[in-house]
């Protein structure tokens, strides 16, 4: 099914976002303050300038080189943008780079390409930031503490979603632009600039945002490919996962050329439910989704993949449902997610009880499945997983729903 782009391009007009620095630690308002002042950069003309976090060490490099420097110094740029606790954001922050090369940066290149507008804080610690592009966009990206050391960076790949998926609020909006590799990859920048000190370590990334990550698979791959540098960000391949609703070529691409891992969101067992819910599902059937999973990965040792499964009240919960998603798996190395629904204005569906998911679980788990259920976090700042964004005055129409789901509903 074509993406339903054609009256989604316009960009409309954002809501005013209320401050709520004041439920910042000081240490995270004071830098809240500091980011908030425009830089140089943002006082050019559009497009004089390179933006730096837009180019992968080769590119970074050979950048270097054209403005008349040794290859050398361009490690050490490289180092002060991601590496060195350092996440350099103004001229200033460039530390150990000589006079000249620092006056060369201030002259012809940029070091931000977002501006942060809000932050909100949830009851349970988790924070979504609010990032406003050149162009006025708002995208949020979510911060997810968590006791044990493994705090999670959920970022965005696009400007809302053209995939229309009917459980997931940022389906409603559309989609209005792509980010660009610079806005994708400085949400992980300003993540650890932030929250580092307060949070200690940030390890994981997920691209579980706003936006089908594969509608956009040229700069997600680039952007992830420079979270993953061992002489930058230096994220574990395996703790950056990217996810999607099932866009068949480009999955084959991703796994062709990025080491990082995969997640794919499933949500039903049969294609009348999932060309319902998701209709990309309508283009790439389950069969075909499926089929090249279990052909590309039997290829790869050691690669799996992560089934994310939204748990609808009555429409893909049943045991029914349970004892077919064993089936549809078989021959496949993964892992299943299990995610309560978390609601949102305007949607038709309900979460299903959590004993029922953990009866749903149980039945997975006899089938020989490793299953994890993941728990809502972030909703009452609409933070959570199919929460984030916001659709304005234009939204994408829900579609029909089929008549034995109608009760349900």
């Amino acid at each position: 099914m074509a993406a339903p782009a054609q009256a989604q391009a316009q960009v409309l007009p954002l809501l005013r976002w209320s401050r709520s620095a004041s439920f910042l630690c000081a240490s995270s308002r004071r830098l809240f303050s500091a980011l908030q002042r425009p830089s140089a950069a943002a006082r050019c003309e559009a497009g004089s300038k390179a933006m730096l976090k837009g180019m992968d060490y080769s590119e970074l490099e050979n950048w270097v080189q054209a403005q008349g420097f040794r290859p050398g110094q361009a490690m050490m740029l490289w180092k002060c943008l991601y590496g060195n606790n350092v996440w350099a954001h103004c001229y200033d922050e460039l530390a150990g780079l000589n006079k000249d090369f620092r006056k060369m940066i201030t002259e012809h290149a940029d070091l931000k390409a977002l501006t942060m507008k809000d932050i909100h804080i949830a009851s349970d610690g988790t924070r979504k930031i609010l990032f406003s592009l050149e162009d006025g966009s708002v995208i949020e990206t979510v911060i997810i503490p968590c006791a044990r050391g493994r705090t999670t960076i959920c970022v965005s790949s696009q400007v809302g979603c053209a995939m229309n998926c009917q459980f997931c609020f940022t389906g409603r909006m559309g989609l209005r632009k792509h980010l660009s590799t610079a806005e994708i990859v400085e949400q992980a920048v300003f993540a650890r600039r932030l929250f580092s000190d307060e949070l200690g370590s940030i390890n994981n990334v997920v691209f579980m945002g706003m936006g089908e990550p594969f509608h956009n698979i040229d700069n997600v791959i680039k952007a992830s490919a420079i979270m993953v540098d061992e002489q930058g960000l230096h994220f574990s391949p395996r703790k950056v996962t990217v996810s999607t609703s099932g866009l068949v070529p480009q999955l084959k691409r991703f796994l062709q050329e990025s080491n990082c891992s995969l997640a794919v969101s499933l949500n039903a067992t049969t294609d009348e439910v999932r060309n319902w819910i998701m209709p990309i599902n309508r283009k790439y059937n389950l069969n075909l989704l499926l089929g090249t999973l279990r052909e590309e990965l039997n290829l790869r040792q050691k690669q799996i993949v992560l089934f994310e499964y939204v748990m609808l009240s009555g429409v893909n919960d049943s045991m029914d449902d349970a004892k077919r998603l064993i089936e549809l798996v078989q021959g496949i190395p993964c892992k299943i997610n299990l995610i309560s629904f978390n609601p949102h204005g305007g949607s038709q569906f309900k979460p299903t009880p959590d004993d029922k998911i953990i009866e749903f679980r149980n039945v997975l788990i006899q089938g020989g499945l490793t299953v994890f259920v993941r728990l809502s976090r972030g909703d009452d700042q609409m933070a959570a997983c199919g929460q984030l964004g916001e659709p304005g005055g234009y939204q994408l129409p829900l579609l029909r729903v089929p008549e034995k789901f109608q009760v349900a509903l």
